[in-house]
């Protein structure tokens, strides 16, 4: 255990001896958009850059944290050696999901085994909306992943984000010119939330000194299907936009035709098939709860694009 205690000394209370712990905090896969979101949160939260761990690949990508003072270390899920170095003093650690699909689970458990090793006291893990229940194939490395943290004996908590809104918003300037959104959603809603609404809420959860839950169904205040979402879209831009809803198959064309790879496209469109059903839909009120406000509007989303 490498927490620090500093003994302050309370002149309000009188020379009363207090004592403040200081945790050192680390996020994995920190050269990426997420990532770089949580440590933005955590330096709006007051938590000096001292002690933060920006943990990745390739150190060199993020010179501009380092800048910052935070402390950069190489960390590859792919090199187990290098993780145990990267996770030494760390007690807090925001274990982001790989995204390399089909490699996720051992690379998972290549961190957790590391932290365990390292005396890490608390893994936050960024999961999926209704992992132990959702259809999704992105889903099942992640339940895997849950699985191991239960059993690894560490404190954990599980933040099962739902879908980004930045997953459908990328597609604004191609459906701006095309005049129509693709998908093939159907009828099916999804309670998505920017991905700094996410990142908030990770930092708040892995700053906390207890955490309320071990697991968090994180999803937006509101949902939409892409019908409404192209209408939003008409409405901002004052230009109309239709929803043309596909067929599997099609749809993977045209993902494809864009020179998605195979694995991105598959990927995009199980996720849209399967959530015709709702895997992408929650009521749970757990992010607002822990962000003390609603989430980022579907509406707000679109302009904060900057293209409208």
């Amino acid at each position: 255990m490498y927490l620090l205690k500093v003994c302050l000394l309370d002149n309000i209370a009188q020379g009363r001896i207090i004592t403040k712990e200081i945790y050192m905090y680390a996020v994995t896969g920190a050269s990426g958009q997420l990532g770089r979101l949580v440590i933005e949160s955590l330096l709006s939260q007051q938590i000096p850059a001292s002690q933060i761990v920006a943990i990745v690949r390739t150190p060199s990508k993020i010179d501009d944290l380092k800048a910052k003072g935070i402390e950069v270390r190489e960390g590859d899920y792919e090199k187990p050696q290098t993780l145990t170095t990267a996770l030494k003093g760390v007690d807090k650690l925001l274990l982001i999901s790989s995204s390399e699909v089909g490699k996720r689970f051992p690379q998972h458990r290549a961190v957790i085994s590391a932290a365990k090793d390292s005396g890490v006291s608390l893994i936050a893990y960024t999961s999926i909306l209704q992992a132990n229940k959702s259809t999704l194939a992105l889903a099942g490395e992640h339940l895997q992943t849950e699985r191991e943290l239960e059993a690894s004996g560490l404190n954990y908590v599980l933040l099962r984000n739902g879908w980004y809104t930045e997953n459908y918003t990328m597609g604004v300037p191609t459906a701006l010119e095309y005049k129509v959104v693709l998908g093939t959603l159907g009828e099916g809603r999804v309670s998505s939330a920017s991905r700094a609404d996410f990142a908030q809420a990770a930092a708040t959860v892995l700053t906390s000194e207890t955490a309320q839950k071990k697991v968090y169904e994180l999803a937006g205040s509101t949902s939409f299907n892409l019908s409404e979402f192209a209408d939003v879209l008409s409405e901002i831009s004052g230009t109309e936009i239709s929803y043309n809803d596909l067929e599997a198959t099609a749809f993977a064309k045209v993902l494809g035709d864009a020179g998605l790879p195979e694995g991105l496209v598959n990927m995009l469109v199980d996720s849209e098939v399967e959530s015709r059903s709702g895997w992408l839909y929650s009521e749970s009120k757990d992010l607002e709860n822990i962000l003390g406000r609603k989430t980022t509007t579907l509406e707000q989303s679109i302009k904060d694009l900057g293209i409208l």
